[in-house]
């Protein structure tokens, strides 16, 4: 009487490790999980590494942005100019906001160009994950390359608009001073967060992709609550307090009123000198929000690493 043998699995484990779990066998062989998220401070170490690639990445893709295009690179100062003569149109010319303010154009380019600038961060940061999916599972190296380059992207835009800009300051009537130094560390400070908000936002538009659609809507209530166009502080003035604290925390409005008392000193004070004769208040909230940001959104993001590419 002819018996039925077990069929014989020619992946199970044999010889001295045989009835070993996997576990078992990762741990007696060394085995770790393929992309498992390192340490923070290894993490942080491995991304310092690839400094030069992010800062190639985004140069690569600076250049490649506007091969279409006719007018090619000038479109990153067009763009901007363009937001301004709108705005002037708008707000300046049909609701009069110009008539209090003889420096209105510097003042309302300046708005627009700085918050352009947290702006694109932020929309390209939600994509830099989800658009990047086939260099992500190409190549290993850690995730947070991506947004961060997309922010260096915007930052040599800015760079780049800030020669233009500098131009139409001193063309309405404004002269150059030592104050102009103080927007160096402005900068410095929006750029860290603004690359806090696009490791955030890249983390999420990675597992919800229609936060992409989403974000345009939400800039665009954020530019009219961060007085680019306008005074916020003359609208709010019979606010509640505690709605007048929230809006002078707001970030956006913070790193435009920095570098506006950077380039423009005389809209505040006709009369001012001191070198670093600024709201002080805002420096603190810069700093902040800058140096806080940046911290939180590297956690937040970090945390996911091991998640990016996959499913």
């Amino acid at each position: 009487m002819s018996t039925v043998s077990e069929p014989v699995s020619l992946s199970a484990p044999r010889g001295a490790d045989a009835g070993l779990t996997p576990k078992q066998l990762a741990d007696k062989y060394g085995l770790t999980v393929s992309g498992r998220r390192p340490g923070l401070f290894a993490y942080t170490r491995q991304l310092w590494a690839r400094r030069h690639f992010i800062w190639a990445f985004a140069t690569a893709r600076l250049v490649a942005q506007y091969t279409d295009a006719k007018l090619g690179q000038i479109w990153q100062v067009v763009t901007p100019l363009l937001n301004c003569a709108v705005f002037y149109l708008v707000f300046g010319e049909i609701l009069s906001n110009k008539d209090d303010n003889p420096h209105y154009v510097a003042w309302l380019c300046i708005g627009v160009f700085i918050f352009q600038f947290t702006q694109n961060a932020v929309q390209s940061g939600t994509r830099a994950i989800s658009d990047n999916l086939g260099l992500i599972r190409a190549l290993h190296f850690p995730r947070a390359s991506l947004p961060i380059a997309f922010t260096v992207i915007q930052l040599q835009q800015l760079l780049i608009s800030m020669v233009v800009l500098f131009a139409v300051v001193l063309l309405n009537g404004i002269e150059p001073g030592r104050t102009w130094i103080l927007v160096v560390p402005a900068l410095v400070l929006q750029s860290m967060f603004n690359t806090g908000v696009a490791l955030i936002f890249s983390r999420i538009g990675a597992k919800t992709s229609d936060i992409s659609q989403l974000i345009p809507f939400a800039m665009r209530a954020w530019l009219f609550l961060s007085g680019v166009m306008y005074s916020i502080s003359d609208k709010i003035k019979d606010w509640p307090p505690f709605w007048q604290k929230v809006m002078e925390l707001n970030p956006a409005s913070v790193y435009i009123d920095l570098v506006r008392h950077a380039l423009a000193p005389i809209i505040y004070n006709k009369h001012q000198e001191k070198f670093l004769e600024f709201p002080p208040h805002q420096w603190k909230y810069a700093i902040a929000w800058g140096v806080g940001m940046l911290v939180i959104g590297y956690v937040f993001f970090w945390k996911a690493e091991e998640e990016y590419g996959r499913g």
